[in-house]
């Protein structure tokens, strides 16, 4: 037998739960059928979420009180620099917060905030199938509308939908099943992570007493930070979770940096850690769990068209670019409420081929937008702590002016405004995507002439945070002088022969091939 739904969402993590989630919020006698493959959510990477995502899942989802009881709070962003695997932990360069972050962030663990709002979803209403796995999808159901899927759910059913939501996440369903899915390849990054037990407190007194300017020099805890250990080509998190493990990771280009060979994935991944100078101090004596190591090859990719008049994609099933900063969730967050809203629109029998039409323009915009703006070989500047942090500090602040402040002042509007729409937008990405390609610039220069992280010792850089209002403009400034003083720099490099310098793969600062 056939169930008929107005909506029929595919996946019921993040976004497709919280896409049901609003539907029934604004059409409450909606029917609604979520279809979830796994019988429970695995353990996904270690997760932080931005100003953003947090300000969707506390403002419009209402999660302040299950994220602040079941998760941790963010202390920011914080990232450290060395110039030589053999330097000292107190020598190497830090950049971050020295206070409490200012807005309210969080440290997930994907797998239970997936499984809550699942739970939201259905006690708002909404049917589940679990585990249920969509063996087949047809378009053109009853009068030429909706669409047919059959699932293997305790044998094969079937159920048709005025409106099929694809939120499948990397499986990416409806963009392989109609040929829009394509691999983003200008940005060829690669990811191995892993859990590991057994890490240092970055706060502990032993600490103190090892390193007393280090500890004296921060007002808030390091240990509940994103932090991030820095090289040419390649970035490493750590994420504390609650229960004690640590989620840590590497993302790299692999035009630029090669991960050293060894034993095993696991092995291989420590071994990195170690060789910073930050990460040989937090990792010496962790190990990580068994059976929790994973590995993705070409990261980046997008759908080329991400809605019809019967179905749309939402989140990762639409495109993903890159983990550095935390976009994903944002992403999330514009898609599935953007797409929810029009959907309700439609089975209150509202015209909303104009919103669709808008979907399948400005998603791609914003998704070119913002890898061309942001992470576009921005892997070739990481390692260099002066380039890096005029790149943070002007990208943040320009996330805060562009998007945050206009959440935070009317959460309802900014999340059914898909970023770096009409003309603002497109100057916006173009400023930022300006600066970007100079750091990059300048960063090959260093390069050239063998001055790349050369001045990756013996600073700190801590600022007092960011905050949704004109004080952001503080840290802008802070972000454009240290970019000036770079260009200066330059000018003189630029009189400089090429340097010549071994090539050491997997080393801090240099890149396997320059």
């Amino acid at each position: 037998m056939e169930a008929h739904y107005d909506v029929l969402i595919v996946g019921g993590a993040f976004s497709g739960a919280a896409a049901a989630l609003m539907i029934k919020r604004k059409r409450p006698e909606a029917r609604v059928l979520i279809v979830e493959k796994t019988a429970a959510f695995d353990r996904k990477v270690g997760e932080s979420t931005t100003e953003i995502s947090s300000c969707y899942m506390t403002r419009i989802l209402g999660l302040s009180n299950y994220l602040g009881h079941e998760h941790l709070a963010k202390q920011g962003l914080r990232m450290w620099f060395c110039n030589s695997p053999e330097q000292l932990f107190d020598d190497c360069v830090e950049i971050g917060p020295r206070y409490q972050a200012r807005v309210q962030t969080f440290q997930v663990d994907r797998a239970k905030l997936d499984s809550h709002l699942l739970e939201l979803a259905v006690k708002a209403g909404c049917e589940l199938w679990r585990p249920a796995k969509v063996t087949n999808i047809d378009f053109g159901a009853g009068n030429g509308k909706g669409a047919t899927i059959q699932a293997d759910l305790n044998g094969e059913r079937s159920a048709s939908a005025r409106w099929l939501i694809d939120a499948s996440g990397r499986a990416t369903v409806l963009a392989r099943k109609l040929g829009h899915f394509r691999p983003n390849n200008e940005h060829p990054i690669n990811s191995v992570w892993a859990r590991f037990t057994g890490v240092k407190d970055w706060d502990s007194y032993d600490w103190r007493e090892k390193f007393p300017s280090y500890m004296d020099a921060c007002r808030t805890a390091r240990s509940w930070a994103t932090n991030h250990l820095m090289g040419h080509g390649w970035w490493c998190w750590i994420i504390p979770l609650r229960g004690g493990d640590v989620s840590a990771g590497i993302v790299y280009d692999n035009r630029i940096f090669k991960l050293p060979e060894g034993a095993s994935l696991a092995e291989r991944l420590h071994a990195h850690l170690i060789g910073h100078p930050v990460g040989r101090e937090i990792f010496c004596d962790a190990r990580t769990i068994e059976g929790d190591i994973h590995a993705l090859s070409m990261l980046p990719y997008y759908s080329e068209k991400v809605c019809d008049d019967n179905w749309a994609m939402v989140g990762d099933a639409a495109g993903f670019i890159d983990p550095l900063y935390s976009p994903g969730l944002d992403f999330c967050s514009y898609t599935s409420s953007y797409v929810a809203d029009f959907i309700a629109r439609s089975l209150h029998g509202e015209d909303v081929s104009e919103q669709v039409h808008h979907y399948n323009d400005q998603y791609p915009i914003m998704y070119r937008s913002w890898f061309e703006a942001l992470y576009k070989d921005k892997y070739y500047y990481m390692g260099d702590a002066e380039l890096m942090s005029a790149g943070l500090l002007l990208d943040i602040a320009s996330y805060y002016l562009g998007l945050v402040i206009p959440a935070y002042q009317n959460p309802e509007k900014a999340f059914l405004e898909l970023p770096f729409r009409g003309r603002p937008g497109k100057i916006a990405a173009g400023i930022i995507r300006f600066y970007n390609r100079r750091l990059v610039t300048l960063a090959k220069r260093r390069l050239l002439t063998g001055q790349f992280g050369r001045n990756n010792k013996s600073w700190r850089e801590l600022y007092d945070g960011f905050v949704p209002d004109f004080r952001v403009m503080k840290l802008l400034r802070k972000g454009l002088f240290r970019w000036w003083k770079a260009e200066l720099k330059n000018l003189r490099l630029m009189f400089v022969s090429p340097a010549r310098f071994p090539e050491k793969a997997g080393s801090a600062t240099r890149p396997v091939e320059a």
